[in-house]
């Protein structure tokens, strides 16, 4: 094999996301984009990044997906058990810890940062920040991955204190669409959640409902207008 290609495999890929954690008036709202980049590849286009830890609580996962997944899964095996010896469901900052344990005593080995969002009866909704290295931090919002560098003075911005479900949600996709417009690691789809006291609402946004940006064009002539066409014309090559 020749040794440019060897040393391609072996080195360390960039990894790339854009995910997001917004309170609002009554609950949290989680958004994630679904591309899931290995370098310039993209090793799934509809990757569901939002992943849920308990009934009420909810994570986005950036960086590795592998170091993500298994943090994810250590997390819920403990709140599982906590549960289980309590009689009632964890609170959303015993899940944001939890996390924050696993991610600081192994930061020598993850490359993973997290967002914890949820709502429980005590504190309401919350959103927590888990960054690469196990730092935690509870936040009125929290944007993560290579698509939040384009986020910051967007959400200076456009944020406000108090917004209603439909506001947040609204901003949510908006800052996600905008960090796929400019963030090449970050694409296809948008998926929020919806946490609060009334339960979990999961909604998908397709590339094709996103609002576009000034130096965006709408696709023309594509293979999903053609099959929503009523009668389709035969494609030629």
């Amino acid at each position: 094999m020749d040794r440019d290609a060897t040393a391609d495999v072996n080195a360390p890929h960039s990894m790339g996301t854009t995910i997001i954690g917004v309170t609002y008036n009554g609950g949290v709202i989680l958004g994630a984009d679904s591309r899931t980049s290995t370098g310039l590849y993209v090793a799934n286009r509809a990757s569901d990044k939002i992943t849920q830890l308990t009934d009420n609580v909810y994570i986005c996962r950036s960086g590795s997906a592998a170091d993500s997944q298994i943090v994810s899964d250590y997390v819920r095996y403990f709140l599982h058990q906590h549960t289980i010896q309590l009689g009632q469901p964890a609170t959303v900052k015993v899940a944001a810890n939890l996390v924050r344990l696993l991610s600081y005593n192994n930061k020598n080995m993850l490359q993973t940062g997290i967002i914890v969002g949820g709502w429980d009866k005590y504190e309401g909704g919350k959103i927590y920040g888990i960054p690469l290295g196990g730092t935690i931090l509870e936040q009125p919002f929290a944007i993560g991955g290579s698509g939040s560098s384009y986020l910051y003075g967007f959400f200076d911005q456009a944020w406000k204190d108090g917004m209603t479900k439909e506001e947040a949600e609204q901003l949510v996709v908006k800052a996600v669409s905008l960090a796929i417009a400019r963030d090449g690691a970050s694409g296809g789809v948008v998926r929020t959640v919806i946490i609060n006291s009334e339960g979990v609402t999961r909604n998908f946004y397709p590339g094709d409902k996103l609002p576009l940006w000034h130096d965006e064009v709408e696709a023309h002539g594509s293979l999903l207008d053609i099959l929503n066409a009523s009668n389709p014309e035969p494609m030629t090559t």
